[in-house]
Formats: C-alpha cells, sequence, structure tokens
C-alpha cells in the first residue's frame, strides 16, 4: 500500500527553507534515483506546505526521519498516511 506524508511549515521564513534545500534535496534525489518516491512538491500557494507519495509507509518513514527540513525544524507537523490507490 502506498503512503502520503504531509508536511506543515513552521513560520521560519523562506530564507531557511532555501539554505535547507540543498540538504534535502540530496535525500529527495535518493529516493526518486531508488524509486522509492512517486512525486514531491510544494503546495501552490506559499506556507501551504507539501506532500509526497511514497511506494509504502516503510520508505515515508525512512524519508521523514532523513529529511533536513525536518530534523531542522522546518517544519511544524508530518503527517503519513496510508493510502489504498485504485491506480496501481
Amino acid at each position: 500500500m502506498k503512503a502520503v506524508v504531509f508536511y506543515e511549515h513552521s513560520d521560519a521564513p523562506m530564507e531557511k527553507f532555501m539554505e535547507v534545500f540543498p540538504k534535502h534535496q540530496v535525500v529527495e534525489d535518493e529516493f526518486i534515483k531508488t524509486g522509492k518516491v512517486l512525486g514531491t512538491g510544494a503546495f501552490a500557494n506559499p506556507g501551504e506546505g507539501a506532500m509526497a507519495i511514497f511506494i509504502d509507509k516503510s520508505a515515508a518513514e525512512e524519508f521523514v526521519k532523513r529529511d533536513p527540513f525536518v530534523s531542522e525544524g522546518l517544519i511544524a507537523k508530518v503527517t503519513i498516511k496510508e493510502w489504498d490507490d485504485e491506480i496501481k
């Protein structure tokens, strides 16, 4: 079963996100290369957060544990939900 991660941003300024972004991108690129993440990105309205779809809950949890956005306190809340994608 796939998993979706929702990030709610903290009140940190965008400059801080951009400062940490290169470290976040390294982790994201690894997950893309290994096929563990199927889609990822920020919501259209700045400050609304972001989401990503992973191949399973384990991959989602691993990503969150390694993501510098999380470890450096830029994410106020993380929600992981298992998702029964009807398009397998």
